[in-house]
């Protein structure tokens, strides 16, 4: 019987944890729990940008001076991406707040910052507080995709919008708190029930604490790929407020579920949906997203 008081008694404590850190999202229009604060995660994501910068100094374009006009070029070009979607992103969270959602808006004070990184790694990132990193790798990709990362991959820059949109979408969401949020959750929870069964039969003790080793991983990458369909949303909003073709999106995303030979974890056993999964999202969404784009920006051709 003290076993399960204790055990009840942890649980309690944490359900109290969890109900005074919600916040409302207003992507979603859910309360959600984060227990790490906009300018917390800020800092934090301004450390890890400094680290890694710092890692990659000599493979980072024009952090010390362009090396050379194909360096200026593709840096310059993400950038421009990079401040035509954090308009977007400021306009987007100015328009949410008068249709009358309460939420601390952050485009307007994230330190906005674009490097791009040389590397063969399809890949990119926007850490809490607006720092964007994007590797040369994923430029094939989005761009001619023939296995070379030319200045011709940037002659289209529709799919490295969508990328990079979906990326800055994690920063705007605070996906990156929530997520360690919930981990710290997980492991307070593991805590209390290890204390709780602390005098039980070593066998049983292992099984129990396994048992809920396995759910709480699962819960984790549910919350993870639920995290990415939302990114995947937002920054299509983005892309369309920024008068980039929403077309693209799907085909981005058959073309990233074909890298590695399109060899893949099931979708329950991955942090992320599958590429084909998310393409048909987008297909889904795209008569909104095209009726939207037409109306701020134009016909699309």
């Amino acid at each position: 019987m003290g076993r399960f008081i204790v055990i009840l008694l942890g649980l309690a404590g944490l359900a109290l944890y969890y109900f005074s850190n919600q916040e409302v999202n207003p992507f979603s229009g859910e309360r959600e729990f984060n227990a790490i604060s906009i300018s917390q995660a800020s800092e934090l994501g301004a450390q890890s940008y400094a680290q890694i910068l710092q890692q990659e100094r000599s493979n980072v374009l024009c952090l010390d001076g362009c090396q050379s006009e194909v360096a200026r070029d593709v840096v310059s070009e993400v950038r421009e991406i990079g401040e035509r979607l954090q308009r977007a992103a400021v306009e987007y969270e100015r328009d949410l707040l008068a249709e009358g959602w309460e939420f601390t808006p952050v485009s307007e004070d994230f330190a906005w910052t674009y490097n791009v990184i040389q590397s063969d790694q399809p890949n990119a990132f926007c850490l809490p507080g607006g720092y964007v990193a994007v590797y040369t790798g994923i430029m094939d990709v989005t761009g001619n995709f023939d296995g070379e990362v030319t200045l011709a991959d940037l002659d289209d820059p529709d799919k490295l919008a969508v990328v990079m949109g979906h990326e800055i979408g994690h920063a705007m969401a605070h996906h990156g708190a929530k997520r360690m949020s919930q981990s710290q959750l997980a492991q307070l929870g593991m805590a209390a029930v290890s204390v709780g069964v602390g005098d039980m039969d070593p066998s049983q003790r292992q099984m129990v604490l396994g048992a809920m080793g396995v759910a709480a991983q699962g819960g984790l990458m549910a919350f993870s790929r639920q995290h990415e369909t939302e990114a995947d949303r937002i920054g299509l909003e983005l892309l369309v407020r920024a008068c980039y073709d929403p077309r693209e999106a799907p085909e981005l995303w058959e073309r990233m579920g074909s890298l590695g030979g399109g060899q893949r974890p099931p979708e329950w056993m991955s942090t992320h949906p599958a590429s084909e999964t998310r393409a048909q999202n987008f297909r889904d969404w795209m008569p909104e997203y095209i009726e939207m784009y037409e109306a701020n920006c134009g016909p699309l051709r």
